[in-house]
């Protein structure tokens, strides 16, 4: 516990984000105070789908934007949303709804990094927090609310989130904004804004919903695709064929053997996650976890510790899939294996972060061959058996 996690080598990336064009974020004519917050977040130059992004949504233009996980979508819409926001007028100018609690900190937290020396004020909105503080906040002035559509549509409908003058909305991994757990609340939200507001929809899967509602509510979008297939470049994919009761013993010889900096395992329920995590200390493997029963200020606490480096290993349900950006995680785990290629695509994309490399092993039992079969035919992938040996190279570099 505690320990320094060692720098992460650079020097390699792969191509989905190092073939840009050339440009450079001064060509966008950014403030100059956006600029000083980009260059002290450590941003060089633009990844290809913030070069794609950045000058069409600063236009003011509606914006469909497909990319892979871990390419930069997140600066993509952050950047234009800041140049856009005038600070001097004390209203909220952009709505930013995210589909987690965690995920809204996160982009709460790189927009106020990127907006520093601004004097915008981001605030942040989810369940699971107290209501009351959310209320005494807009008291003051917010400029960019972020946070998760039921509790911004219950603020909304409270009249304390006045977006009347709100002329930005950004849904990021908009597939799962739309899957329809969310329908009632986007709605609301979008009927509080003005008509003529700017939309930009990102995420690395489009699938038929988000289509319809680009059809319903957004005007001759600049669409953008990166994303030529669904697999992700940089990761490489391995299975091991295991009986149910051979799994945590997999896991302990997989610890032993890899050169982990980060890992997070994959379970399929609330139960399993906390069963499993239990054991890995037991094993004598520093752990923590987190899933969706727990308490909001303990999923906090967990998410923070791990991004620190506190721990090498997180156990989680599906809340942890949805475009949580930690870089020092290199392996990815299913320890059991995901229903569906979308959930397959978002839980090993938490590795191979930016260009990185990263490894993603899964468990598969008898049960889950078809499932493994069907997920390779669809990304068009081929997940191997996996090796006596991994070579380092293919997720240390």
């Amino acid at each position: 516990m505690g320990a320094t996690l060692p720098e992460r080598d650079t020097r390699f990336k792969t191509e989905d984000v190092t073939k840009t064009r050339g440009n450079d974020f001064e060509d966008y004519m950014l403030k100059r105070e956006l600029l000083m917050g980009i260059f002290e977040k450590g941003f060089e130059t633009p990844s290809p789908v913030q070069e794609e992004v950045i000058p069409v949504a600063i236009s003011g233009m509606d914006v469909l934007a497909r990319a892979k996980n871990g390419t930069g979508k997140t600066a993509a819409f952050c950047i234009p949303v800041l140049q856009r926001v005038d600070p001097s007028a004390e209203h909220i100018q952009a709505v930013v709804m995210l589909p987690t609690r965690e995920l809204s900190l996160q982009t709460s937290a790189v927009l106020k990094e990127l907006g520093r020396h601004m004097e915008v004020n981001v605030m942040v909105s989810t369940g699971g927090t107290p209501l009351r503080d959310d209320l005494a906040r807009l008291c003051k002035a917010v400029h960019i609310l972020v946070g998760t559509p039921g509790r911004v549509a219950d603020l909304v409908r409270r009249g304390a989130a006045k977006c009347s003058k709100a002329t930005m909305l950004v849904f990021d991994e908009a597939d799962k904004l739309l899957s329809g757990d969310f329908d009632g609340d986007i709605e609301e939200i979008i009927r509080a804004m003005p008509a003529d507001r700017q939309m930009m929809l990102l995420s690395a899967t489009f699938p038929v919903a988000v289509k319809d509602f680009r059809d319903a509510y957004m005007r001759s979008p600049a669409e953008v695709n990166l994303m030529e297939e669904l697999t992700l470049k940089g990761i490489t994919q391995y299975y091991a064929f295991v009986e149910e009761h051979q799994k945590v013993m997999c896991l302990h010889t997989l610890f032993a053997k890899l050169e982990v900096r980060q890992s997070i395992i994959f379970c399929n329920s609330v139960s399993r996650v906390e069963l499993l995590a239990k054991r890995i200390t037991e094993m004598g493997f520093s752990c923590f976890y987190i899933h969706s029963r727990m308490e909001q200020s303990d999923r906090n606490r967990v998410f923070h510790e791990f991004r620190k480096g506190s721990t090498r290993h997180l156990v989680c349900t599906d809340l942890f899939t949805r475009g949580i950006d930690i870089d020092t995680v290199n392996v990815v785990i299913n320890f059991d294996f995901p229903t569906g290629s979308e959930t397959y695509l978002h839980r090993i994309g938490r590795s191979g972060r930016f260009g990185h490399l990263g490894l993603a092993v899964n468990m598969i039992t008898n049960k889950d061959k078809k499932e493994l079969f069907a997920i390779e035919q669809e990304l068009a992938t081929e997940i191997k058996a996996i090796p006596r040996e991994i070579d380092r190279s293919v997720y240390c570099m």
